[in-house]
Protein backbone atom coordinates (compact mmCIF):
# COMPACT_ATOMS: atom_id res chain seq x y z
CA UNK A 1 0.00 0.00 0.00
CA UNK A 2 1.31 3.47 -0.87
CA UNK A 3 1.94 5.91 1.94
CA UNK A 4 0.27 9.27 1.30
CA UNK A 5 0.80 12.79 2.52
CA UNK A 6 -1.96 14.92 4.01
CA UNK A 7 -2.90 16.16 0.55
CA UNK A 8 -3.22 12.63 -0.77
CA UNK A 9 -0.07 12.68 -2.93
CA UNK A 10 2.05 9.53 -2.71
CA UNK A 11 5.28 9.80 -0.72
CA UNK A 12 8.38 8.63 -2.55
CA UNK A 13 9.66 5.54 -0.77
CA UNK A 14 12.23 4.02 -3.15
CA UNK A 15 14.82 4.94 -5.79
CA UNK A 16 16.10 2.20 -8.08
CA UNK A 17 19.13 2.29 -10.39
CA UNK A 18 18.58 0.37 -13.63
CA UNK A 19 21.43 -0.80 -15.86
CA UNK A 20 20.23 -1.83 -19.29
CA UNK A 21 21.62 -2.84 -22.67
CA UNK A 22 20.77 -1.48 -26.10
CA UNK A 23 21.39 -4.32 -28.54
CA UNK A 24 20.78 -5.38 -32.11
CA UNK A 25 18.50 -3.14 -34.14
CA UNK A 26 17.62 -1.11 -31.03
CA UNK A 27 21.03 0.53 -31.30
CA UNK A 28 19.46 2.66 -34.05
CA UNK A 29 16.80 3.95 -31.64
CA UNK A 30 17.27 7.55 -30.53
CA UNK A 31 17.50 8.55 -26.89
CA UNK A 32 13.91 9.85 -27.13
CA UNK A 33 12.71 6.54 -28.60
CA UNK A 34 14.36 4.62 -25.75
CA UNK A 35 12.81 6.95 -23.17
CA UNK A 36 9.35 6.41 -24.66
CA UNK A 37 9.90 2.65 -24.67
CA UNK A 38 10.78 2.73 -20.97
CA UNK A 39 7.76 4.86 -20.09
CA UNK A 40 5.51 2.36 -21.87
CA UNK A 41 7.38 -0.54 -20.29
CA UNK A 42 6.98 0.87 -16.78
CA UNK A 43 3.23 1.24 -17.32
CA UNK A 44 2.86 -2.26 -18.80
CA UNK A 45 4.90 -3.72 -15.94
CA UNK A 46 2.52 -2.13 -13.44
CA UNK A 47 5.31 -0.52 -11.43
CA UNK A 48 4.24 2.07 -8.80
CA UNK A 49 6.11 4.89 -10.54
CA UNK A 50 6.05 8.37 -9.00
CA UNK A 51 4.95 11.35 -11.10
CA UNK A 52 6.01 14.96 -11.14
CA UNK A 53 3.66 17.65 -9.91
CA UNK A 54 1.95 20.25 -12.08
CA UNK A 55 -0.56 20.30 -14.93
CA UNK A 56 1.33 17.74 -17.05
CA UNK A 57 2.74 15.10 -14.67
CA UNK A 58 5.55 12.94 -16.04
CA UNK A 59 6.89 9.66 -14.68
CA UNK A 60 9.98 10.20 -12.55
CA UNK A 61 12.57 8.45 -14.71
CA UNK A 62 16.02 10.05 -14.89
CA UNK A 63 18.42 9.12 -17.70
CA UNK A 64 22.18 9.59 -17.79
CA UNK A 65 24.92 9.31 -20.38
CA UNK A 66 22.90 7.91 -23.27
CA UNK A 67 24.88 6.24 -26.07
CA UNK A 68 24.67 7.93 -29.50
CA UNK A 69 22.15 6.67 -32.05
CA UNK A 70 23.61 3.77 -34.01
CA UNK A 71 25.79 2.61 -31.12
CA UNK A 72 25.12 -0.52 -29.08
CA UNK A 73 25.63 -0.51 -25.33
CA UNK A 74 25.93 -2.87 -22.39
CA UNK A 75 25.98 -0.07 -19.84
CA UNK A 76 23.13 2.43 -20.06
CA UNK A 77 21.68 3.79 -16.82
CA UNK A 78 18.45 5.29 -15.57
CA UNK A 79 16.87 5.90 -12.18
CA UNK A 80 13.27 5.06 -11.23
CA UNK A 81 11.38 6.73 -8.40
CA UNK A 82 8.66 4.49 -6.94
CA UNK A 83 5.90 5.29 -4.47
CA UNK A 84 6.01 1.91 -2.75
CA UNK A 85 8.83 -0.53 -2.17
CA UNK A 86 9.25 -3.24 -4.79
CA UNK A 87 11.87 -5.99 -4.81
CA UNK A 88 14.64 -5.12 -7.28
CA UNK A 89 14.71 -8.57 -8.87
CA UNK A 90 10.97 -8.42 -9.52
CA UNK A 91 11.34 -4.99 -11.14
CA UNK A 92 14.00 -6.41 -13.49
CA UNK A 93 11.80 -9.36 -14.49
CA UNK A 94 8.70 -7.24 -14.99
CA UNK A 95 10.52 -4.66 -17.09
CA UNK A 96 12.18 -7.27 -19.31
CA UNK A 97 8.77 -8.82 -19.96
CA UNK A 98 7.35 -5.43 -20.96
CA UNK A 99 10.22 -3.85 -22.95
CA UNK A 100 10.80 -4.38 -26.70
CA UNK A 101 13.41 -6.83 -27.98
CA UNK A 102 16.86 -5.26 -27.93
CA UNK A 103 16.37 -3.31 -24.70
CA UNK A 104 17.41 -5.65 -21.92
CA UNK A 105 17.56 -4.79 -18.22
CA UNK A 106 20.79 -6.25 -16.85
CA UNK A 107 20.57 -5.23 -13.20
CA UNK A 108 18.35 -3.29 -10.80
CA UNK A 109 19.76 -2.05 -7.49
CA UNK A 110 18.82 0.34 -4.74
CA UNK A 111 19.92 3.85 -5.73
CA UNK A 112 20.95 5.86 -2.72
CA UNK A 113 23.20 8.35 -4.51
CA UNK A 114 21.02 9.44 -7.40
CA UNK A 115 22.41 9.84 -10.90
CA UNK A 116 24.61 12.98 -10.87
CA UNK A 117 27.05 13.44 -13.75
CA UNK A 118 29.91 13.26 -11.24
CA UNK A 119 29.33 9.49 -10.97
CA UNK A 120 29.71 9.03 -14.72
CA UNK A 121 33.16 10.30 -15.66
CA UNK A 122 34.29 7.85 -18.36
CA UNK A 123 33.21 5.03 -20.68
CA UNK A 124 34.92 1.96 -22.08
CA UNK A 125 34.16 1.24 -25.74
CA UNK A 126 34.71 -1.59 -28.17
CA UNK A 127 34.98 -0.70 -31.86
CA UNK A 128 34.96 -3.57 -34.37
CA UNK A 129 36.84 -2.73 -37.58
CA UNK A 130 35.92 -5.33 -40.22
CA UNK A 131 38.50 -5.78 -42.96
CA UNK A 132 41.39 -4.05 -41.19
CA UNK A 133 44.31 -6.16 -40.00
CA UNK A 134 45.92 -5.36 -36.63
CA UNK A 135 49.24 -4.80 -38.40
CA UNK A 136 47.60 -1.93 -40.30
CA UNK A 137 45.82 -0.47 -37.27
CA UNK A 138 48.61 -0.54 -34.68
CA UNK A 139 50.83 2.08 -36.43
CA UNK A 140 47.82 4.40 -36.78
CA UNK A 141 46.99 4.09 -33.08
CA UNK A 142 50.63 4.73 -32.17
CA UNK A 143 50.63 7.92 -34.25
CA UNK A 144 47.43 9.07 -32.56
CA UNK A 145 48.72 8.35 -29.05
CA UNK A 146 51.91 10.30 -29.81
CA UNK A 147 49.91 13.45 -30.60
CA UNK A 148 49.63 16.25 -28.06
CA UNK A 149 46.32 17.33 -29.58
CA UNK A 150 43.81 15.85 -32.04
CA UNK A 151 41.20 18.51 -32.89
CA UNK A 152 37.96 17.29 -34.48
CA UNK A 153 34.66 18.97 -35.27
CA UNK A 154 31.11 17.68 -35.05
CA UNK A 155 27.75 19.27 -35.79
CA UNK A 156 25.61 19.26 -32.64
CA UNK A 157 22.25 20.72 -31.67
CA UNK A 158 24.20 23.82 -30.57
CA UNK A 159 26.01 24.16 -33.88
CA UNK A 160 29.48 23.08 -34.96
CA UNK A 161 31.59 22.15 -31.94
CA UNK A 162 35.35 21.70 -31.83
CA UNK A 163 36.93 19.25 -29.36
CA UNK A 164 40.23 17.56 -28.63
CA UNK A 165 39.87 13.81 -29.17
CA UNK A 166 43.38 13.05 -27.88
CA UNK A 167 42.83 14.72 -24.51
CA UNK A 168 39.71 12.63 -23.89
CA UNK A 169 41.31 9.24 -24.64
CA UNK A 170 42.73 7.56 -21.53
CA UNK A 171 43.77 4.31 -23.25
CA UNK A 172 43.51 2.80 -26.72
CA UNK A 173 44.42 -0.81 -27.55
CA UNK A 174 44.20 -2.95 -30.69
CA UNK A 175 42.99 -6.57 -30.84
CA UNK A 176 42.39 -9.22 -33.49
CA UNK A 177 38.87 -9.93 -34.76
CA UNK A 178 38.92 -13.66 -35.64
CA UNK A 179 36.06 -14.88 -37.79
CA UNK A 180 34.32 -11.53 -37.51
CA UNK A 181 33.42 -11.95 -33.81
CA UNK A 182 34.54 -9.24 -31.38
CA UNK A 183 34.84 -10.08 -27.65
CA UNK A 184 31.33 -8.69 -27.18
CA UNK A 185 29.59 -9.93 -30.37
CA UNK A 186 26.55 -8.36 -32.06
CA UNK A 187 23.39 -9.48 -30.29
CA UNK A 188 21.25 -9.84 -33.40
CA UNK A 189 23.28 -12.50 -35.19
CA UNK A 190 25.17 -10.13 -37.47
CA UNK A 191 28.38 -11.58 -38.88
CA UNK A 192 31.35 -9.31 -39.48
CA UNK A 193 34.35 -9.87 -41.76
CA UNK A 194 37.65 -10.75 -40.17
CA UNK A 195 39.55 -7.72 -38.98
CA UNK A 196 40.52 -5.79 -35.86
CA UNK A 197 38.89 -4.18 -32.88
CA UNK A 198 39.74 -1.25 -30.64
CA UNK A 199 39.23 -1.04 -26.88
CA UNK A 200 39.24 2.55 -25.72
CA UNK A 201 38.58 4.33 -22.45
CA UNK A 202 37.29 7.86 -23.05
CA UNK A 203 36.70 10.56 -20.47
CA UNK A 204 33.32 12.25 -20.41
CA UNK A 205 33.95 15.81 -21.56
CA UNK A 206 31.85 18.82 -22.51
CA UNK A 207 31.19 18.72 -25.38
CA UNK A 208 31.34 14.92 -25.31
CA UNK A 209 34.06 13.16 -27.31
CA UNK A 210 32.47 10.05 -28.84
CA UNK A 211 34.10 6.97 -30.36
CA UNK A 212 33.31 8.22 -33.86
CA UNK A 213 35.22 11.41 -33.04
CA UNK A 214 38.24 9.28 -32.13
CA UNK A 215 37.82 7.36 -35.40
CA UNK A 216 37.80 10.65 -37.32
CA UNK A 217 41.00 11.67 -35.54
CA UNK A 218 42.55 8.33 -36.52
CA UNK A 219 41.53 8.98 -40.13
CA UNK A 220 43.44 12.26 -39.96
CA UNK A 221 46.71 10.39 -39.36
CA UNK A 222 46.04 7.59 -41.89
CA UNK A 223 44.65 7.33 -45.41
CA UNK A 224 43.54 3.70 -44.94
CA UNK A 225 41.61 3.91 -41.67
CA UNK A 226 38.95 2.67 -41.17
CA UNK A 227 38.18 0.52 -44.21
CA UNK A 228 34.70 -0.79 -43.31
CA UNK A 229 31.69 0.21 -41.25
CA UNK A 230 32.70 0.10 -37.56
CA UNK A 231 30.46 -1.64 -35.03
CA UNK A 232 30.61 0.34 -31.77
CA UNK A 233 29.56 -0.97 -28.35
CA UNK A 234 29.78 0.72 -24.97
CA UNK A 235 31.07 -1.90 -22.52
CA UNK A 236 31.13 0.07 -19.27
CA UNK A 237 30.21 3.49 -17.95
CA UNK A 238 31.03 4.94 -14.55
CA UNK A 239 33.88 6.36 -12.51
CA UNK A 240 37.39 6.38 -13.93
CA UNK A 241 39.68 4.41 -11.61
CA UNK A 242 43.27 3.21 -11.68
CA UNK A 243 42.23 -0.09 -13.27
CA UNK A 244 39.81 1.40 -15.82
CA UNK A 245 36.13 2.30 -15.73
CA UNK A 246 34.28 1.25 -12.59
CA UNK A 247 30.58 0.75 -13.25
CA UNK A 248 27.87 2.08 -10.95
Amino acid sequence: MDVTQNGGAPVTTQHLLVRYAKRGKMRFASHLDVARAFERGVRRAGLPIAYSAGFTPHPKISYAGGAPTGVASEAEYLSLTLTSRTEAGAVRERLNAALPDGIDVIAVTEDTGGLPASRLTASEWQVALPGLRPDDVVPVVQKFLALTEAPVERLTSKGMRRMDARAAVVSLDVGYLPGGQPPVPPADGESLPEGSFLRMVVRHTAPAVRPDDVLNALKDVSDVFPAGQPFITRLAQGTLGDSGVVGL
